[in-house]
């Protein structure tokens, strides 16, 4: 017996321009839109989330999110894989730094969800190094949510440990990516 088809009415979702987006976090490190465009030349995944880079150094890799439905569950909730993308992307910024901005790539990505963060919340990223070494690093990376007025982490939503491999050489057509790290970040 055949199943009758539903006609789902779907939104014509428009996909913002990285270059378009605005947070409406409020940020002590100055103009929104001068950090968006760092997150845009740095990682434009990140950047089509509406994440926002706050710090991008060897000792540290930080920035923020304003929770939109461009990054939530159906149940209006931080999605996992969100947070996973973070971790990844920070962890590998931070890791091409203090490689001597020497290609890297994940090996392992572990992470735990505590809290939910939800639409409308404020969550701050932070990746440190674990360890630093010649061929293998490890990064830690939390997502906080935060308190907008005061920047405070209040509420620990994620915490990951990501694995890279490190000090392999950069292909020829990837060298650019260096040219814009660089440009950004405290060396």
């Amino acid at each position: 017996m055949a199943r009758p088809t539903q006609m789902i009415e779907m939104k014509n979702p428009k996909i913002p321009n990285p270059a378009d987006l605005h947070s409406s976090f409020s940020n002590p490190m100055g103009d929104s839109k001068l950090l968006n465009m760092k997150t845009m030349e740095v990682d434009k995944p990140l950047c089509a989330i509406g994440f926002e880079h706050d710090v991008i150094s060897a000792s540290l890799v930080s920035g923020h999110l304003f929770i939109t439905e461009n990054c939530t569950q159906p149940f209006r909730v931080l999605h996992g894989g969100v947070s996973a993308l973070i971790a990844e992307s920070l962890a590998s910024t931070g890791a091409h730094i203090a490689s001597g901005f020497k290609r890297v790539a994940g090996v392992q990505l572990s992470i735990n969800h505590h809290k939910p963060a939800f639409i409308g919340d404020n969550v701050i990223a932070e990746a440190t190094p674990i360890t630093v070494g010649r061929t293998v690093q490890v990064w830690n990376v939390e997502l906080w949510k935060c308190d907008v007025s005061t920047m405070k982490k209040k509420v620990l939503v994620s915490s990951s440990r990501v694995t890279l491999l490190s000090n392999m050489p950069v292909p020829e057509d990837s060298k650019e990516a260096e040219i814009k790290l660089r440009k950004h970040a405290k060396l």
